[in-house]
């Protein structure tokens, strides 16, 4: 019980960490973006995804990079494209 508690406070204390990160770790980023290490390396050998690797050595990537990757490709509410529609609309009659 005290093992399972200890490793739950370890977690956590580990995602505040890489809460307040600007430059993600590769391990650090599969734990971000909750990926398998195959779907991540998949995306850089890709580049679908931008990444940093100084020296030629470890991959890092900046979480403002990750975040913008994440909300690629939008769906849209059905309420937000009928707004986008009578907008459309309106600036047509407007014309």
């Amino acid at each position: 019980m005290q093992i399972v508690r200890t490793s739950s406070i370890i977690n956590i204390v580990k995602m505040e960490t890489t809460s307040q990160k600007e430059i993600l770790s590769f391990k650090e980023a599969l734990g971000y973006l909750d990926v398998s290490k195959s779907f991540l390396y998949k995306q850089t050998s890709q580049r679908t995804i931008r990444y940093f690797k100084p020296n030629g050595g470890k991959i890092y990537f900046k979480k403002t990079d990750l975040d913008s990757w994440m909300l690629q490709n939008e769906n849209k509410s059905k309420e937000l494209l009928e707004d986008e529609l009578f907008n459309k609309l309106k600036v047509r009659k407007d014309v």
